[in-house]
């Protein structure tokens, strides 16, 4: 089977691009040794060619995990064709992965995506005089609007030939020259050029993988040196600058630019909502939107309809009638009713609101702001000690934690990507979106903060554990930096949109179907039986009452001891959804006016608010605890995370219970001492000094 390889820069349209030459035969998997995901399928109506998708790079010097597989992956795996997706808009930029893919020999075909939006910037590009510097095929395409794909599939079938390489100063071209004749025997004749440049740039990885003798090594040094003299800069500079004196000229030959000082739409938009002072408070208003239109508004309207009416009315009382004219045991009819039906549909009744939550947040990403809030929050997390790039997992957290966990492969410093995968989870998933709706619709049906403060307290809790946890020794060293391009706003594509929501709600659905269902199945069994396996009519002498009771004074300090609560708490932590499903059984609430009425009846407002915040921040799902533990390859790096935001919740939600009290006048001198002690804790971790808590981390955590 022949391959074909498509890379570019990321936001280049590359996945696009993919999309429409395989349609749905795709699959997606892991590259071998490595966990960075790879996408692989067949080309439409060509079974026999393979279509592979390269990881988003800007260049391929080995410093991210993507780098490194595509890297690799070229040079061993050695495809038939390359594709290279360059954005027309950013042309300048995207050629620099052009040369280094040129460099590596392989036959490649240019594809200049987005002449849709370049046209409309008032830019030209000529593709002849483009193919003809670069002697290599330039196919003007449009991704997403599939035009000109037939002429791009017809090149990728017919075109496997080698072409030049880029010709750079004269007195580089000399030094390469005599490398590749020193590697004459130690590299194959196809591969001489790119290990030349790589040997010219004292590149470490080629220089250990080659092994060299000594003699060779020298020589091969002499000439560098010998370069480096003539151009009074060290090797590697000297490459980078070719290239982009190479681009340069390119440039200035094929792009016609009939606007230069004119400002496009986007950067009018960008002067607003990236500006210094107004860019959070924007932020700030249109997370507030959305989360009103989710949780206040539109979509409770559906969940409304959902709880009261479809399995408020018509499902259990279908089932009962149904399973009383087919004389069902009583034990059998009150696990389908009270278990499956009230368990599963109590999850299910957040399913519009979650879909109004996707439409707005896929509406967001595909216009172009989510990516400048990756830019805002960059600036503020720089300054609490977090790399930019963090932002980007924290925000596909919003999503599902499991994905969002597996994003932070894309930063390159060990440490921030390990208090990374730490802290994503503290931003509220699909599934914590049901416990924030449940405590927001019950407790604060009117108030429109409440909702969106979930949200900010994820993020608040990101940032105050960056300030804490650089400054011990397992997390201390520089922040990475992070370098993200600012994709043009446009108009949401409806298809993005309803293939966001869909995949998104139906993977929601899926998991209420399968382990939300289980799970309702052993809390209806654990709340329906004593430990003589004989079933109670009161559940207070039940298996679930007595686990509760419990755990109930562990939680008592943060205002939801009650044993309901607290069980809901730990079934919480093989999918946050069950939270409410337990509540649901454990109450035996037949109605969902009828447990708004018992929650409203056992629990206090304050105490509800701390019931989502503990759940909010506390250890994630099983299966992203399975995800940490597969992304830290080590038990004890996922114990230090589950042990940290588990104690990290408790702290903040003893923190708003225990204020409360006093500034409610209904506290007690132990509610003194909590808060107190709560806010010491607080205060010394973003303030005390950093070397002497790197010092105590170091000898306790050796």
């Amino acid at each position: 089977m022949a391959v074909v390889t498509l890379a570019g820069n990321p936001n280049s349209g590359k996945t696009t691009l993919f999309n429409a030459l395989t349609g749905s035969s795709q699959y997606v998997g892991n590259w071998p040794g490595v966990t960075v995901e790879k996408k692989e399928g067949q080309l439409r109506n060509h079974r026999d060619i393979s279509i592979v998708d390269l990881p988003g790079i800007y260049s391929l010097s080995p410093y991210t995990l993507e780098e490194v597989v595509a890297r690799r992956y070229l040079l061993e795996q050695q495809p038939d064709l390359i594709v290279n997706i360059v954005d027309s808009m950013n042309i300048e930029r995207n050629l620099y992965l052009t040369l280094q893919l040129m460099e590596t020999g392989n036959p490649i075909i240019i594809s200049l995506n987005m002449l849709d939006l370049l046209k409309k910037s008032g830019k030209k590009i000529n593709l002849k005089k483009l193919s003809y510097m670069l002697q290599v095929p330039v196919i003007g395409i449009s991704a997403l609007k599939h035009e000109n794909l037939d002429k791009l599939t017809n090149h990728m079938l017919d075109n496997q030939e080698n072409y030049p390489y880029p010709q750079y100063d004269e007195r580089i071209e000399s030094a390469l020259t005599m490398i590749q004749a020193t590697l004459h025997t130690e590299v194959p004749e196809n591969e001489e050029r790119w290990y030349a440049i790589k040997l010219f740039e004292r590149d470490e990885d080629v220089m250990q993988a080659l092994e060299l003798n000594p003699a060779k090594q020298e020589e091969i040094e002499q000439t560098i040196t010998t370069a480096e003299k003539i151009f009074s800069d060290n090797s590697d500079s000297i490459i980078v600058n070719a290239r982009y004196d190479y681009i340069a000229k390119i440039v200035d030959m094929c792009v016609i630019n009939n606007d230069d000082a004119k400002m496009s739409f986007s950067d009018k938009i960008d002067l607003i909502v990236t500006n210094r002072w107004l860019a959070l408070p924007i932020f700030a208003l249109v997370m507030w939107i959305v989360y009103y239109l989710s949780i206040q508004t539109i979509g409770t309207i559906g969940s409304d309809w959902v709880n009261d009416v479809l399995f408020g009315k018509w499902v259990p009382d279908s089932a009962t009638y149904l399973l009383t004219i087919w004389h069902v045991a009583p034990w059998l009819k009150s696990l389908i009713i009270d278990g499956i039906i009230a368990g599963v549909g109590s999850v299910l009744g957040f399913v519009p609101q979650i879909m109004m939550l996707f439409l707005c947040l896929g509406m967001l990403e595909d216009c172009g702001y989510m990516a400048r809030i990756a830019f805002v929050m960059d600036r503020i997390f720089h300054r609490f000690n977090l790399s930019g790039k963090s932002f980007i997992p924290m925000l596909i957290s919003t999503g599902c934690g499991v994905p969002g966990i597996m994003a932070t492969r894309t930063i390159e410093a060990e440490n921030d990507r390990k208090m990374t995968i730490m802290l994503t989870t503290f931003m509220p998933c699909s599934a914590k979106l049901t416990v924030i709706a449940l405590i927001a619709g019950t407790f604060f049906p009117h108030q429109a903060w409440v909702a969106p403060s979930a949200y900010f307290l994820g993020m608040l809790a990101v940032i105050i554990s960056g300030i804490f946890l650089k400054k011990t020794q397992l997390f201390s060293g520089p922040t990475a930096p992070f370098i993200m391009e600012l994709p043009a706003y446009h108009l949401p594509i409806l298809n993005n949109i309803i293939h966001y929501v869909w995949s998104r709600s139906k993977a929601f659905v899926q998991k209420a179907g399968t382990i939300i269902f289980m799970s309702c199945v052993a809390i209806w069994f654990l709340s329906s039986f004593n430990f003589r396996l004989q079933m109670v009519s009161n559940q207070s002498d039940s298996i679930l009452r007595y686990i509760g009771a419990i755990l109930s004074p562990i939680f008592a300090p943060l205002g939801f001891g009650d044993w309901r609560a607290c069980v809901a708490v730990i079934a919480g932590l093989i999918a946050k959804e069950n939270c409410v499903d337990t509540l649901r059984i454990a109450f035996g609430s037949n109605s969902s006016a009828a447990f708004s009425r018992d929650l409203l009846a056992t629990y206090t407002s304050v105490a509800g608010y701390c019931f989502l915040a503990f759940n909010l921040l506390c250890a994630p799902c099983f299966a992203a605890i399975g995800t940490m533990y597969k992304e830290f390859g080590d038990i004890k790096w996922t114990l230090r995370a589950v042990g940290y935001q588990t104690g990290f919740a408790y702290l903040v939600a003893m923190l708003i219970n225990q204020w409360s009290l006093i500034f409610t006048n209904q506290f007690t001198s132990i509610n003194v001492i909590l808060a107190v002690l709560g806010l010491y804790i607080i205060v010394w971790g973003l303030f005390i000094k950093k070397g002497s808590i790197a010092s105590k981390s170091k000898s306790t955590l050796a």
